[in-house]
């Protein structure tokens, strides 16, 4: 087995008001997560369970999770690939389902990445970076990604067909000697 890896999170209530849980609608949902020194993250349930629309729910941090897992090994793939990609973007959307008892779960997440390539860039073997290029990228990116290897529910692809940046905005790769890093999510 390989190295195991810890997350503390430290998550803080701070909707009591002033009668804390008398009620079902006595009490804010809003609390506060905490990870180390980084600047606090509002939470708060989503508005159809009176959450603060203002704030994260967890569901909506659940989907980000699950598609910045995605990106980072995807981005981590493409370097060793030699597939310059200069932006990404994914808008991912989770569907769950809520039963008449109150409970639920997921049932997917679909991602939807687009993904920029530098122009006139091609692979180490000289071929061009196509869309099965990505598409076997982000195959092997769903095999890699911690998170959706973690779910119960299908967490599906469908990228976008592949952009090439505008040839002033294409750079050339500035550190191609580095070691490949493992990506942390």
């Amino acid at each position: 087995m390989g190295p195991l890896h810890t997350y503390a999170i430290d998550v803080t209530w701070t909707g009591a008001g002033t009668l804390g849980t008398a009620s079902y609608t006595s009490y804010s949902r809003d609390h506060d997560v905490q990870i180390g020194s980084k600047p606090p993250l509002p939470g708060s349930s989503d508005p159809a369970f009176r959450g603060d629309p203002g704030r994260y729910s967890p569901e909506e941090l659940f989907v980000a999770s699950i598609a910045q897992c995605h990106m980072l090994w995807f981005l981590h793939l493409a370097a060793v690939e030699g597939v310059v990609v200069v932006a990404y973007r994914d808008e991912a959307v989770g569907t769950m389902r809520v039963e008449a008892a109150g409970h639920g779960q997921f049932t997917e997440v679909v991602l939807r990445p687009r993904v920029t390539v530098a122009h006139g860039r091609h692979l180490p073997d000289g071929s061009p970076v196509t869309d099965e290029v990505l598409g076997r990228l982000h195959h092997a990116t769903h095999e890699h990604c911690f998170i959706a290897r973690s779910v119960n529910f299908p967490v599906r692809h469908e990228p976008t067909t592949v952009r090439f940046a505008p040839a002033r905005t294409a750079a050339a790769p500035t550190d191609a000697a580095a070691p490949a890093a493992t990506p942390g999510t």
